[in-house]
């Protein structure tokens, strides 16, 4: 008999839920990609897409395609050995389905099968079935075609050859379940991003991805034929790089301005850990970090990278001061010191390999620090004595990074003098919220003083704090903190966000968890939206992460019809509104070319077929900026948490992110332009 607890109800051994199969997948699906959101969805790709990479890691294959179907629908095709399909000894049914039904079943735990592979978590294809409601595995082996398909995780039927075949491989077919996923919309640019990068970490893999979501006829499958070559009016793009890493570090490179030529490579095995590193240095002020484990990404870092930084600080310390670049009496360079303007790749293939989370962004592998740190610091001090020219240079701009390191901390201190002086006041032009508690707390950044005082006058004093901005704040991709400070408008904006800047930085000081962005919907306020998030990228980045950073959206237009008044957000809004009768579609943008408001006539045929003629009043009014709202409209629309609409801003790849932010706001001028045609037909006109 079960015992009852203290409110009296039962609790027993039958009380005791067990999960089978793949039901603690569709249970908690966060536990195994992370999120049911955008970044959860394409986890399935990466998924499917690494078991196919981990066949081309071990030899066995050179080529995969990914393919986006119609119906939400991803297919994966590889030439490699293809699963097998034989009757599974423990299992008693087919090796091809144990793995696609069974958490912790795959070729990767042994090291007999893979003797590097992406993961020993071996729950990459069963969690992806189990989250698809269509699931088909076709494996070509042997001259023969082996099918099974499943319907979230379950098989519709045992596996069965279904016809001959001249191709090698495996091809898996998904389709995500909507019961998990509250969004099914595959983002191309995120794919390619991805797919671009596992390309530079497998010499002689070719990888193609070809967009057939609007595709209605059939794709064909041809292993001699590339997706290019189908002849098919559709996106695709394919990938191919002999130079792995070194290739990479060059891509990032492309638009900068190098410090050294020469990139410091090397590749070598230690303890079983096989170590891969490249390095350039760049005239910048930030760093990148591209950090691998058996070719898995590493958003986090982890052990190797660790390994990276002691190697590289030791080593460029004890050159400098072997040189002579730096004196007895003077201090070592930090690590921050060291990588400011790095860019680096570093590659770490183990044959046994452990990650902090089934997403895998954190390396945890202890051995990993150790090899890195052997390999890349004995590679790292020969390149400096065998090329002493670009050791020079490097060693020159570690130099300036830490004179500007000085001088930043020198201006920091005298902003919080001044700021002790002034009792660490809260600037003049912030109009603050009455709440002391952050949670509850909102921040509006919005442009100039017209726009400032229609919001301060139609907040909600109790929740929302209103900072005007006084035009163009700097451009911080290439300004140092000292430089920074001395702009008021900035120094405004971190004395309000409380939480400090450099490395005083505290986020859990933040007076503020809703930092909105509302600027006006014209080319300035875009550009000082840049400007904004620049500033927060570079040097406020676990806001932005901690998903604190959003930016408002005001609507276009205020439309009067008769005495219904709406708010339209965009061109498509305003159609749908006015377009059930497209001629009030002309007279009320006619109206708008003649006033902001008026009044036109119009002939229309009643219902019954006789003349009548009515009034229609229209008024069509074209916001190009806050500061032409009144208090009341600007709350209606923008301010009012039950109505507004907000866009949070997230970092969906640190690293592509890092590279837009180098384009648009960086010294390269022809990169720039070619960033603005290549995007000019995705651009929202405002004529």
């Amino acid at each position: 008999m079960a015992k009852k607890d203290a409110k009296g109800e039962s609790y027993g051994a039958e009380d005791i839920v067990v999960l089978e199969g793949l039901e603690p997948v569709r249970k908690r699906p966060g536990m195994y990609i992370g999120s049911t959101g955008v970044e959860g969805l394409h986890h399935l790709v990466w998924e499917i897409f690494d078991n196919s990479r981990d066949e081309a890691m071990g030899g066995f294959s050179n080529h995969i395609e990914v393919t986006l179907l119609p119906g939400n629908r991803v297919r994966v095709v590889d030439n490699g050995r293809g699963i097998p399909v034989g009757i599974h000894p423990k299992t008693k049914v087919s090796a091809l389905e144990t793995i696609m039904t069974t958490l912790h079943a795959g070729g990767k735990f042994e090291g007999k099968s893979y003797k590097v592979s992406g993961g020993l978590h071996g729950v990459g294809a069963s969690v992806v079935n189990a989250l698809s409601v269509y699931t088909k595995v076709e494996v070509h082996q042997d001259g023969g075609i082996h099918m099974q398909e499943y319907t979230r995780g379950k098989r519709k039927a045992p596996v069965k050859k279904v016809g001959a075949s001249k191709f090698r491989g495996t091809i898996v077919t998904f389709e995500p379940d909507a019961e998990i996923f509250k969004e099914i919309k595959f983002n191309w640019n995120q794919i390619v991003n991805h797919l671009r990068q596992q390309a530079y970490l497998v010499k002689g893999l070719h990888i193609a991805i070809l967009d057939a979501s609007g595709y209605a006829g059939k794709l064909a499958l041809d292993n001699e034929v590339y997706l290019e070559d189908f002849g098919l009016e559709l996106p695709s793009m394919s990938f191919y790089f002999d130079g792995g890493i070194v290739s990479l570090v060059r891509f990032y490179n492309q638009h900068q301005k190098p410090v050294h030529k020469k990139i410091c490579y090397v590749e070598k095995a230690v303890d079983g850990v096989t170590v891969e590193v490249a390095i350039q240095y760049i005239d910048d002020i930030a760093s990148r970090e591209l950090a691998f484990a058996n070719n898995t990404y590493n958003a986090e870092g982890g052990m190797h990278v660790t390994g990276f930084r002691t190697a590289l600080t030791r080593k460029i310390n004890d050159y400098a001061r072997k040189s002579n670049f730096i004196k007895e009496s003077e201090e070592n360079f930090t690590a921050d010191d060291v990588r400011e303007g790095l860019t680096s790749a570093i590659s770490v293939k183990l044959p046994e390999i452990q990650f902090e989370g089934q997403t895998k962004g954190k390396l945890g592998s202890v051995e990993a620090r150790g090899a890195v740190e052997k390999v890349f610091g004995e590679a790292l001090g020969l390149f400096l004595e065998e090329n002493p020219d670009d050791a020079r240079a490097i060693v020159n701009k570690v130099l300036l990074a830490l004179r500007a390191r000085k001088a930043a901390k020198a201006a920091k201190e005298s902003v919080l003098r001044k700021g002790a002086l002034e009792g660490l006041t809260l600037p003049g032009k912030l109009a603050d919220c009455q709440s002391s508690k952050a949670e509850d707390s909102e921040l509006f950044i919005v442009e100039g003083d017209s726009a400032g005082g229609s919001s301060k006058q139609g907040r909600d004093r109790r929740t929302q704090a209103i900072l005007p901005l006084k035009g163009k704040i700097l451009n911080v991709e290439r300004a140092r903190l000292d430089k920074m400070l001395a702009s008021n408008e900035i120094k405004s904006l971190v004395i309000a966000m409380g939480t400090g800047i450099g490395d005083i930085f505290d986020i859990s000081r933040l007076r503020y968890h809703k930092i909105i962005i509302a600027t006006d919907a014209d080319v300035d306020g875009a550009h000082i939206r840049t400007l904004l998030l620049t500033l927060f990228y570079r040097y406020f980045k676990p806001v932005i992460e901690a998903g604190n950073i959003y930016i408002a959206q005001p609507p276009l237009y205020k439309i009067k019809r008769g005495k219904e008044i709406t708010y339209a957000y965009s061109e498509e809004e305003k159609i749908a509104f006015l377009g059930k009768d497209i001629s009030l579609l002309e007279i009320a943008e006619e109206a708008q070319g003649e006033a902001e408001e008026g009044t036109v006539e119009e002939e229309a045929l009643a219902e019954e077929g006789k003349a009548k003629k009515r009034e229609v009043k229209v008024s069509l009014q074209r916001y190009k900026g806050l500061g032409e709202m009144n208090p009341e409209e600007l709350w209606e629309t923008t301010m009012d948490p039950k109505a507004r609409v907000l866009k949070q801003v997230t970092i969906d790849d640190a690293a592509q992110a890092d590279l837009a932010f180098n384009v648009l706001m960086g010294e390269d001028v022809s990169a720039r332009k070619s960033f603005i045609q290549s995007n000019a037909k995705m651009a929202n006109i405002d004529a």
